[in-house]
């Protein structure tokens, strides 16, 4: 999913801008998700849901915080990609977008192995 993304935004795809920048964000976004469902397995989707988004927009709106050293490390590459550098309050809502989509990925996997089981 994270090259996925990298590749989302990368340019080399023939994208709309629109549909590359929030893409990639939703793209993001569900990175997050999957990242807190691996950490947290046994959690319901839902609560995993709310973790996702509470931490995807926490970083969204850190980014209207600037001191030299938080921008040092949003200088950096890996910094750039996790903590972004700029506030974009649509950014929130493809958020939204990505970590519900898999909120309805890992609903339909649920229901298909309680069925299949």
């Amino acid at each position: 999913m994270i090259g996925t993304g990298l590749l989302w935004r990368s340019g080399l795809l023939p994208l709309p801008n629109f549909i590359a920048k929030y893409g990639g964000d939703s793209l993001w976004a569900l990175v997050v998700f999957l990242g807190f469902g691996f950490v947290y397995p046994r959690i319901t989707t839902t609560r995993l849901g709310v973790i996702a988004v509470s931490f995807a927009w926490a970083i969204e709106f850190s980014q209207l915080y600037h001191a030299d050293w938080i921008d040092g490390i949003r200088a950096t590459l890996p910094g750039r990609l996790i903590l972004g550098t700029t506030f974009n309050s649509p950014d929130l809502l493809a958020y939204v977008v990505g970590i519900a989509l898999g909120m309805l990925a890992e609903r339909a996997f649920l229901n298909g192995n309680q069925r299949a089981g």
